[in-house]
Parts: C-alpha cells; sequence; structure tokens
C-alpha cells in the first residue's frame, strides 16, 4: 500500500503547469481512486490530502465489520427500546405467579382452617354427647337409687322373668299366722338394682369402638346400653305402680266382702308413733315421666301402709300352723253330745295336744279364763266391733287387756271343755254376732294369692 498526496478544497498543495504556466486547480473532498491496470483490483482512500489502498479482503472485511456494527447498534436499538415492554411483561408474570402462590397458600391456609374447626366442631359435639351421657348415666342411677330405697324392692327385678310367680315354692301363697301385715309373694328378682348398672359398666372401652366405628358408634353404644336401663327401670316402676294398685284393689274389696265398713275401720286402727312438720311434695313443671310415676308409686305406697294398717284389724290368717283341716264348720250341725240339730258358732281345726295358737289379727285381749262349753278360752277385741274367740285351750299364756299382734301365741291347743278330742274351736263376731271365720280366711288367700 503506497500513500499519494491529496488535494483539499481549501488548502490546495499541488499546483498544474499549462503551456509552463502555473494553472491553479480546485481540489474536491477526498475521493476513493479506482484501481489503476498495475493494482486493478485495490481500493484506495483519500482524506485530507492522503490516499490510502488496501486490498478486496480487507474492504470486504471492513465492509462486514461495519455491516456487524450497524447490525448490532440496530438490534441493541431495538433491544433498549422495547426492554421496558419485556420488563413490564416479566415483572406482571412474576406477580401473577405471585398472587397464584398466595392465592394458593390462602386456599390452604382456609382449607386448614376449616379442617382445624370442623375437628374442633367435631369434639365439641362430641364433649356435648358425652355430657349427655354422663348426665343421663348420673339420672339412672338417682333412679336406680330411689327404686331400691322403696320397701318393695323384691318387685324391682328385671322383667324378663314372667314365669318367676308360676316357679314359686307350693303354699307360698297361703296367708301366714306369723306376718304383722298382710302377705304377698313377690317374683323373686332381686338383682335389678345391679342389672340397672350393669349394661353401661360393662360397655367395652370407648377406644376400642373407635377403632371400629368411630366416635358416634361409641356414643350411640352407649345411649342403647343407656335406653336399656331406663327401660328395666320404666318397666319396674309400672310393675311396681301396679302391684301397688293392685293390693289396695284387693284390700278394699276383702274389706266391702267382708261388710265392714271402711271408714270405722280407718277409725279405730291406732295411730302409729310418728310424727315431724308438714312438708308437702310438689312435682315440678319439668319433671319427667319417671319422677311423676315414681310420685304415684309413694302415693298408692302411702294407701297401701295405711290400709295394711287397717287390715291387721281384721282376723283373716289361720290360728293354727300348717295345713288348714277342719273337722266341724260354721252352721248347724249333729251335736257330738247329744246328737241333736245345734248350731255351731265356729270352725273346729284339727290340731294335736300343745300346738301353738296365734292370734289372728291385732288387738286387746278381754278374756282369758275357763268359760263353760268352751273350756279354757281366749278373747280378743279387734275394734270396730271386731273380736275372735279360741276355745277348748289346754293353756292359756295372756291375761286380760294385753295387747297382743298378729302371728303372737297366745295358747296352746287342748280338749278342755265340751270337747270330745284335741281341736281348736275358733270363731269370729262381728257386734258381738257370730259369722263364719271361712269368709274372713277366703278373704286372706285371696290377699295372699296377688
Amino acid at each position: 500500500m503506497s500513500n499519494r498526496p491529496t488535494h483539499h478544497a481549501e488548502y490546495p498543495q499541488h499546483h498544474a503547469h499549462d503551456h509552463g504556466r502555473p494553472v491553479a486547480r480546485r481540489v474536491g473532498p477526498a475521493k476513493v481512486t479506482p484501481p489503476t491496470a498495475a493494482a486493478k483490483s485495490d481500493y484506495t482512500f483519500a482524506h485530507a490530502g492522503r490516499q490510502v489502498r488496501i486490498g478486496p479482503v480487507l474492504f470486504w472485511i471492513v465492509v462486514g465489520t461495519v455491516t456487524v456494527m450497524g447490525c448490532w447498534s440496530a438490534a441493541t436499538a431495538t433491544y433498549f427500546a422495547f426492554r421496558d415492554d419485556v420488563l413490564t411483561k416479566l415483572i406482571a408474570r412474576q406477580a401473577e405467579m405471585q398472587y397464584a402462590y398466595e392465592d394458593r397458600i390462602a386456599e390452604l391456609r382456609a382449607k386448614v382452617d376449616r379442617t382445624t374447626s370442623r375437628q374442633m366442631l367435631d369434639q365439641e359435639q362430641f364433649d356435648q354427647k358425652l355430657d349427655q351421657v354422663m348426665r343421663r348415666q348420673s339420672t339412672l342411677e338417682s333412679r336406680a337409687t330411689a327404686l331400691s330405697a322403696m320397701p318393695d324392692t323384691s318387685i324391682t327385678g328385671s322383667i324378663g322373668k314372667p314365669a318367676a310367680r308360676e316357679t314359686s315354692a307350693p303354699g307360698a301363697l297361703k296367708p301366714s299366722p306369723i306376718s304383722d301385715t298382710v302377705t304377698f309373694v313377690a317374683p323373686p328378682d332381686r338383682e335389678a338394682r345391679l342389672e340397672s348398672r350393669t349394661p353401661a359398666a360393662a360397655a367395652p372401652p370407648p377406644k376400642q369402638y373407635a377403632k371400629n366405628g368411630g366416635v358416634d358408634t361409641v356414643i350411640g353404644r352407649l345411649q342403647a346400653s343407656l335406653d336399656q336401663v331406663e327401660s328395666r327401670q320404666l318397666a319396674t316402676l309400672s310393675a311396681v305402680e301396679e302391684t301397688m294398685d293392685s293390693k289396695a284393689r284387693r284390700m278394699r274389696g276383702a274389706i266391702s266382702d267382708l261388710g265392714l265398713n271402711m271408714a270405722q275401720l280407718e277409725s279405730a286402727t291406732p295411730r302409729v308413733a310418728m310424727g315431724g312438720p308438714y312438708v308437702p311434695v310438689r312435682l315440678s313443671a319439668s319433671a319427667d315421666p319417671f319422677e311423676r310415676q315414681l310420685y304415684r308409686v309413694y302415693v298408692s305406697r302411702a294407701q297401701v301402709d295405711k290400709l295394711n294398717r287397717t287390715m291387721a284389724l281384721v282376723p283373716y290368717r289361720k290360728p293354727v300352723v300348717g295345713e288348714v283341716e277342719f273337722t266341724s264348720g260354721f252352721g248347724v250341725r249333729s251335736d257330738p253330745f247329744l246328737g241333736r240339730p245345734a248350731m255351731h258358732t265356729g270352725l273346729d281345726f284339727r290340731a294335736a295336744t300343745g300346738d301353738p295358737i296365734r292370734a289372728t289379727a291385732n288387738g286387746r285381749v278381754t278374756s282369758a279364763a275357763y268359760a263353760g262349753g268352751y273350756g279354757k278360752m281366749v278373747e280378743i277385741d279387734h275394734g270396730n266391733g271386731l273380736a275372735t274367740r279360741y276355745g277348748h285351750m289346754s293353756e292359756i299364756q295372756v291375761r286380760v287387756g294385753d295387747t297382743v299382734k298378729i302371728g303372737q301365741v297366745i295358747g296352746l291347743v287342748g280338749s278342755t271343755g265340751r270337747s270330745t278330742g284335741s281341736h281348736l274351736h275358733y270363731e269370729t263376731r262381728i257386734d258381738g254376732e257370730a259369722v263364719d271365720p271361712q269368709k274372713f280366711l277366703r278373704a286372706g288367700v285371696r290377699l295372699g294369692a296377688g
């Protein structure tokens, strides 16, 4: 590459001569001079009076470089022109993803809160149900205590044994001469108080049920167990109420059949030593059926107790122990000594000499001595016009004025007086008139058969 002088428009450096005279020429800007024949393929660049000649390869390298730099400048300009839009979209995308993640997190948190709330609600409901079960169990236990405190608990057993009455010992329904109250035989179901507590106590632990069927199964089985206990208690209480009512009906019916005046008998009944302030029993408006029925049972029981005290003055029991066998009934018969028709004012009980004779009702001894054809005889006044006589005794064991109780031994069987052999002559009198003692004994059998 060679350097040649270049011409500048303002500062001419070369002067041409025309015919020996110098001629001034205007030089223009730098220009590229085409290659000569010797260097046809070279390119010459002129600037500021200098010329630069380059080969074709370098020329195209320069052109390529200029082109590349132009493209890079264009690309850079385009990048900077669109950079803000790209960043904006990228930021918006990131914000959108962040919001989506936040929404998802919020949704999961809400789901956890709902699950926690549901668990807390389930726990609260379980606690409430368990509390209800515990309160109900406590109520049933108090009911069982109330039932066991009743004197007639012998009839408060399980209701699933209706045949128990039929399996009682023979003769158990017969009136007993040594009882101070009316004798009633009830089903021997004394395990009621234990059964009333067994189902709830025998239930498997809640955890075992929870493994099998969950909390609801536990509560359901506990409720079912308590339902069975409550059913037994209600059935038991119903049986008690029915028994009380039946007792009262039978005693009133017996008094009516005997032709006795209930009001007079009650007025003649001696009062038991008791007392205290009067505190009436009032049922609350919220009382459940069990409490109402229990109240009715207590009322019926009070009536039965009163009737028992009244019936204690009625001589419907046997005066001797063992099977009843009459040698002579009440009414007209052939006199054993004269063979003529005569009125027999009592019953003759077959018995051995020395057998005990028992009072058939409460009363006071009005006679205890030898009395003609009666032989050794005891008469007891039971009040309200009722009296009984016991004749042909071999020995008297009471005195006039003594107060005797039902079943108390008042003497021994003998054959004193107008008698053909050892037996007991027994009479029942109303207002001094002899009546058939069998009427009273049959009433006693009906009362004892209930």
